[in-house]
C-alpha cells in the first residue's frame, strides 16, 4: 500500500536510512512496499539487499521531481524497468531533457502522478492518479471518482515522528539557504507522512475500496531482484572466455621471459597455480583490463605504479601490471586470490597527475559510456559542518556559530537556539548530504551500468554511480583504481631535466642495482629524503632514522608501520625495538615466530592478518579474510564480521592456547589489520621511493626541481626551495630572459618560474613567454614594453620580484624608468618600429634601497624569502645551540630557535590537542619538537616564522626532538 517512501538519499529532504526505514515497516507489519527516492537511487541496492531480513518484498522506484514539485513516480516491475527509470532519471540528471508533466512511455513500469495533474482519459494501461489522505474529501465532489479504475492509494512515507519533521524541515530550510522562519510550507513535506499500519490506511480508504484494490495489483505486479556476490564486471575482454584464458596465458609467458630471463621450474609452477585460481574463478577479464590501459599508458610513455593486493601476484608481475616481484619477496598470493574470495583482486594504479585524465578518457573511450562510469562516495553531514548549517538557519550572527564550532556546543546551556541545535546536529549527523566523486574508483560492467543505477554527469564529463564502493561490491561491480599522484611526476620531469641539463639519459627501472646503491642506503639511513615519495615526511624520516634502516625490506615494513594508528598502539616502537636487538625479539607463541619472523613476530602486513587467522585460529581463508576487511573498518558492522571474530576465539580456546597469549595476538590483530598496507602494496611503494632516492641522491639540483614544478608533496613549496639550496643550488628569482611558467634548471642555477608569483596574471605570462619566443630575448625595461602588452601593475610586480635584474638598473629605477615610458598610460601599446627612437635619459637621485627590501618584496610575492629568514630577523639570534649539538644535551633544558616548517595535530587519550612540529636551525638543518597540551595552549603555533623554543631534549633510539616548554615567535624586520 504504500508506493512512495523516502530514505535520508533523498538528500536534504528524507530522514531516515535504508535500516530504519525497513524496521520502521517491519513494526508496523509491512510485507512490502516502494522505496522511491527523489532523482536517487543510492539506497536501491542496499534495500533489496537487506530486506530478506525482515521479510518483506523488495519494490524500487524513483520519485521524479523538479525541485520539491513532484512530476511522478515511476515503479519498476521487475529489473527492466528499473533499467528504464535509471535511463530516464540518468538522461534528466545528465540534462538531456526537462522533466514533463507527464511520464515518457515505460514498458515495464507503473506510473503514478500526483492528484489533479492530469485527467484521467489521458492516462495510459500503466499509468495512474495517486490519492493522498488529504485529496479524499475533493475526490468525493470530482469528476476523478468516475475513473475510480484509474486512482490508487497514494501515502508517502518521509518521517517517523515528530523529531524527524523537524529534522526534514531544517534540511529544507539548509538546502534553500534560507531562514526556518522564512521556510516556504510549499518547499515542505506534510507532517502527515509517516507509516501506519496497513489496517489503518485501508480504514482511512475504506469508502473506496477499488483505490486500495488497484494499489495490492500494482504490488502484487512488481518485484525485483539481484544475485549478490556474484560478479556483474565485463566478463570478457576479447569476447570468449577461452580467448581471455589463451590470450592472458600468451601474455603472461612472453613476460615472464622478460622478468625471468633465467626462470627455474618454482617460477613455472607458481605461474600455473596463480593462472589455473585466476581462471577458475572468473578473473582473467579484470587482469587483461588492467593489462590493456596499462599497455595503452606505456604506448603513451606513462609512467605509472600498480600497487594494492594485486602486487602479490606473479601473473600481474609478467603481465607488467606491477613491478614488483612477488618471488623476491615471497608474498602470500593466497592473499590477493584463494577459492574462497568471491571479489577480484585489488590493483590500484598509480599515473602522474598529468597523465590520469587521458588515461580515463581512454577507459570511457574503449569500454563505452553505457558500461562504463565514475564511482561515487556519499558526502556525509559532519558534526561542525551540521552546527554551522543550524546555526545560520536559525539565524545566529557568523561569530557566535564560530565559537559553536571552535569550542563545542556546552552541555548545560539555558538557551533554547542553542539546545536545538545541540539535539539537532546529532540527529543529522551522518546523513548524506550529496554524492561524489570516489578518488579513483572506475566501474566497467558487463550490462548497461542502469541496470544498477541511474548516473549523472559531473564536470569531469564522465558518467557517475548513485551508489559508493560498499554498494558496487555488494552487487558484483568490483572497481578499476585509476589514482593520480604527484611523485611519478616529478621522477618523469627529473629525468627530462636531467637530459636536457646534464644530457644523461636516466634508466629509472633498473631497481636491482639501486637497492645495492651506497648513496641510496646513507639517504634512509641518515632520514635526508626530502622531495622523496613517501618517504619525506617528518614521521618518516624519524622512523628510518629509529630503526636505521638501509635495505629494501626494511623500507618495504617502514612503508608498512608508519600508518595511522599503529604508533597509538604501541607496535610501531616495539617493532623499532626488536628490529635494533635480537634480545627483545619475544614471541607470543611459537608459532607466532613460525609466521611471522622476518618482521620479528609483529604484524606489519595485512597479510600477516590472513596467515594468523588462517594457520594460528583455523579459521578458513574465507573467514580470515572477512576478518581482515571488518578491521578495516568499512565492513566492522557487518554480522560477517562478528562471527569471524567469534569463531577465532572459539578455534583458539579448542587448540588449547592459553587467554593471555590470544588476547595479545588479537590485540596485535586489531591493531594492524585496519591501517597496515598488503606487503606488495608497501613494495610498491619502496620501488617509487627507491627511484626517487636515485634521483636525488645523484641528481638532486635536477631532482629538486622536478619536485618543486609538481607541487603538492609533503612540504610547502619554499622547504623545497630550501632543500635545492642545501644541495648546492642557486636560487633566484624569475627573470624575464631566462624564467619559464614553471622553475628551470641551467647549470647550477635554478630560476623560479613565473607560476609562484600568486599575484602575476596567467595572460601576462603567456604574452612574455610568446614574444620572447618569437623575437629573442628582450634588452631592456623600454624594449620589454614596446614589444608586451602589460599593465602598469603586473608590470610593477615584475620589477618588484628583481625580473630585469639583467639591465643592472635597481627596482627604484625601473619603477621611475616605467612612468618616463609610459607616461600617464595604465597599459602598455606595443607597436613594431622600423627605428629605435632615443629617448631622453633622466638622471635620477641616488635612491635608497634597503639591504633587506628584495627579501620582504619575495616575502609578499611569493610568500617566503629567498635568503635566510634568520637574516631578517629585528634582534640577532641569541642562541648559538644547532642540530649538531643536540645529542649532547640530552636530558638537559635548552633554548633554540627554529624556522618553523610544519606541525601535526594529534589528540591524546585524554582527547586533548597535541602537536608535533618541525623547524630549521639557522644552519638550515631540520629538528623536531613536541607540544604536550599545557604547553601547546599556553604557547600556540602562530604562523610561518621563527620561533625561540625552551624545553628538554629527549632522544630515542639515537633520534633527538624537543620536549617544549615554552615558545615565542620572533619579529622580523618592516620597511622603513
Amino acid at each position: 500500500m504504500y508506493l512512495n517512501c523516502h530514505t535520508y538519499f533523498s538528500f536534504k529532504y528524507g530522514t531516515m536510512s535504508v535500516e530504519q526505514l525497513l524496521s520502521e515497516a517491519h513494526s508496523n507489519g509491512l510485507k512490502s512496499f516502494v522505496l522511491t527516492d527523489i532523482n536517487n537511487t543510492s539506497g536501491c541496492l542496499a534495500f533489496v539487499r537487506e530486506c530478506s531480513k525482515y521479510d518483506i518484498k523488495p519494490i524500487v522506484g524513483i520519485d521524479f521531481r523538479t525541485g520539491v514539485k513532484q512530476h511522478y513516480i515511476g515503479i519498476a516491475k521487475n529489473n527492466e524497468g528499473f533499467f528504464e527509470l535509471n535511463q530516464h532519471l540518468s538522461d534528466y540528471l545528465s540534462e538531456r531533457l526537462t522533466l514533463q508533466i507527464k511520464a515518457p512511455v515505460f514498458r515495464n513500469c507503473y506510473v503514478v502522478y500526483p492528484y489533479n495533474t492530469l485527467p484521467p482519459e489521458q492516462l495510459g494501461d500503466n499509468e495512474y492518479i495517486g490519492i493522498r489522505p488529504g485529496d479524499l474529501s475533493k475526490l468525493l465532489f470530482s469528476d476523478f471518482r468516475h475513473y475510480q479504475h484509474k486512482l490508487i492509494v497514494l501515502h508517502p512515507v518521509t518521517f517517523r515522528h515528530n523529531r524527524d519533521f523537524n529534522a526534514h524541515r531544517l534540511l529544507r530550510a539548509i538546502d534553500n539557504n534560507t531562514l526556518l522562519s522564512k521556510l516556504s510550507v510549499s518547499e515542505q513535506a506534510d507532517i502527515a507522512e509517516v507509516m501506519v499500519p496497513e489496517a489503518s490506511l485501508e480504514k482511512a480508504y475504506e469508502q473506496y475500496p477499488q483505490l486500495i484494490a488497484n494499489t495490492k495489483k500494482i504490488m502484487a505486479d512488481c518485484g525485483i531482484q539481484f544475485e549478490f556476490g556474484k560478479s556483474k564486471n565485463k566478463s570478457t575482454y576479447t569476447g570468449s572466455t577461452s580467448g581471455d584464458e589463451a590470450l592472458m596465458r600468451e601474455e603472461c609467458y612472453k613476460g615472464l621471459r622478460y622478468r625471468y630471463p633465467d626462470a627455474g621450474a618454482l617460477i613455472y609452477e607458481r605461474l600455473e597455480k596463480e593462472l589455473d585460481a585466476i581462471f577458475k574463478m572468473d578473473f582473467c577479464s579484470y587482469f587483461l583490463i588492467n593489462w590493456d590501459i596499462l599497455k595503452y599508458a606505456r604506448e603513451k610513455k606513462y609512467f605509472y605504479v600498480g600497487r594494492g593486493s594485486g602486487a602479490n601476484s606473479i601473473a600481474a608481475y609478467c603481465l607488467k601490471i606491477t613491478d614488483v616481484d612477488p618471488v623476491e619477496l615471497d608474498l602470500y598470493f593466497e592473499r590477493f586470490i584463494n577459492p574462497y574470495r568471491v571479489n577480484p583482486p585489488d590493483f590500484d594504479i598509480d599515473f602522474s597527475w598529468k597523465d590520469r585524465e587521458d588515461i580515463t578518457q581512454y577507459i570511457f573511450n574503449k569500454f563505452g559510456y553505457r558500461h562504463t562510469a565514475l564511482l561515487a562516495t556519499y558526502n556525509t553531514f559532519q558534526y561542525s559542518s551540521v552546527i554551522r548549517e543550524l546555526g545560520k538557519v536559525f539565524g545566529l550572527p557568523k561569530n557566535e556559530i564560530d565559537e559553536l564550532v571552535d569550542n563545542k556546543i556546552p552541555k548545560h546551556t539555558s538557551d533554547k537556539i542553542i539546545k536545538l541545535i545541540a539535539i539537532y546536529s546529532k540527529h543529522i549527523e551522518g546523513f548524506p548530504s550529496h554524492l561524489s566523486i570516489h578518488a579513483g574508483g572506475i566501474l566497467i560492467s558487463e550490462k548497461p551500468m542502469n541496470y544498477y543505477t541511474a548516473t549523472s554527469i559531473p564536470p569531469k564529463g564522465y558518467p557517475l554511480t548513485q551508489f559508493s564502493m560498499i554498494e558496487a561490491e555488494d552487487i558484483g561491480l568490483y572497481k578499476f583504481d585509476i589514482l593520480s599522484q604527484r611523485g611519478l611526476g616529478h621522477i618523469k620531469d627529473t629525468m627530462e631535466i636531467v637530459e636536457q641539463n646534464k644530457g644523461v639519459k636516466i634508466d629509472i627501472h633498473n631497481i636491482a642495482a639501486f637497492k645495492k646503491d651506497e648513496k641510496i642506503k646513507q639517504l634512509l639511513r641518515t632520514g635526508k629524503t626530502m622531495g622523496c615519495f613517501y618517504v619525506e615526511s617528518p614521521a618518516m624520516r624519524m622512523l628510518l632514522k629509529k630503526l636505521e634502516t638501509d635495505d629494501y625490506l626494511g623500507l618495504v615494513a617502514a612503508s608498512s608501520i608508519i600508518r595511522p594508528g599503529v604508533a597509538q598502539s604501541g607496535m610501531m616502537r616495539e617493532y623499532i625495538l626488536r628490529a635494533r636487538n635480537p634480545k627483545h625479539r619475544n614471541y607470543s607463541h611459537p608459532q607466532i615466530e613460525e609466521l611471522m619472523g622476518e618482521t620479528y613476530g609483529i604484524m606489519v602486513y595485512q597479510e600477516d592478518v590472513i596467515k594468523v587467522a588462517h594457520y594460528f585460529a583455523d579459521l578458513t581463508l574465507a573467514q580470515a579474510d572477512v576478518m581482515r576487511r571488518g578491521m578495516s573498518g568499512k565492513f566492522r558492522a557487518r554480522e560477517e564480521f562478528q562471527k569471524a571474530k567469534n569463531a577465532f576465539f572459539a578455534n583458539c580456546k579448542a587448540k588449547g592456547y592459553d587467554d593471555k597469549s590470544v588476547s595479545e595476538v588479537w590485540r596485535q590483530l586489531e591493531s594492524f589489520a585496519g591501517y597496515s598496507f598488503s606487503k606488495g602494496h608497501s613494495a610498491s611503494y619502496a620501488v617509487e621511493s627507491y627511484q626517487s632516492l636515485y634521483l636525488k641522491a645523484y641528481f638532486p639540483k635536477e631532482f629538486m626541481v622536478g619536485v618543486i614544478n609538481n607541487f603538492g608533496g609533503f612540504y610547502r613549496t619554499e622547504s623545497y626551495v630550501h632543500e635545492a639550496r642545501m644541495c648546492g643550488a642557486n636560487v633566484l628569482p624569475p627573470c624575464i630572459n631566462t624564467s619559464e611558467n614553471l622553475t628551470n634548471i641551467i647549470a647550477e642555477d635554478i630560476y623560479l618560474g613565473f607560476i609562484h608569483m600568486a599575484e602575476l596574471e596567467k595572460n601576462t605570462v603567456e604574452s612574455v613567454l610568446s614574444e620572447r619566443t618569437s623575437n629573442g630575448q628582450f634588452k631592456s625595461l623600454e624594449d620589454f614594453i614596446n614589444r608586451v602588452s602589460i599593465s602598469v601593475e603586473q608590470l610593477r610586480i615584475l620589477i618588484r620580484i628583481g625580473a630585469f635584474r639583467f639591465t643592472g638598473k635597481s627596482k627604484k629605477q625601473l619603477l621611475w624608468e616605467i612612468h618616463s615610458i609610459l607616461g600617464s598610460r595604465k597599459k602598455s601599446a606595443p607597436k613594431q618600429e622600423l627605428f629605435e627612437t632615443a629617448k631622453k635619459a633622466f638622471r635620477l637621485p641616488e635612491l635608497y634601497h634597503h639591504p633587506y627590501d628584495d627579501a620582504l618584496d619575495e616575502i609578499e610575492i611569493l610568500g617566503f624569502p629567498l635568503c635566510s629568514p634568520f637574516t631578517l630577523l629585528k634582534e640577532p639570534v641569541s642562541t648559538s645551540l644547532n642540530v649538531e649539538q643536540l645529542l649532547l644535551h640530552v636530558g638537559e633544558q635548552v633554548c633554540i630557535t627554529g624556522y618553523y616548517v610544519t606541525h601535526k595535530i594529534t589528540r591524546t587519550k585524554s582527547n586533548q590537542e597535541m602537536s608535533f612540529g618541525t623547524f630549521l636551525d639557522a644552519e638550515g638543518y631540520f629538528f623536531d619538537t613536541v607540544h604536550f597540551p599545557v604547553t601547546l595552549e599556553s604557547y600556540p603555533f602562530t604562523g610561518k616564522g621563527c620561533y625561540q623554543i625552551q624545553g628538554k631534549i629527549v632522544e630515542e633510539f639515537g633520534f633527538p626532538s624537543i620536549e617544549v616548554t615554552q615558545m615565542e615567535k620572533l619579529g622580523i624586520l618592516e620597511r622603513s
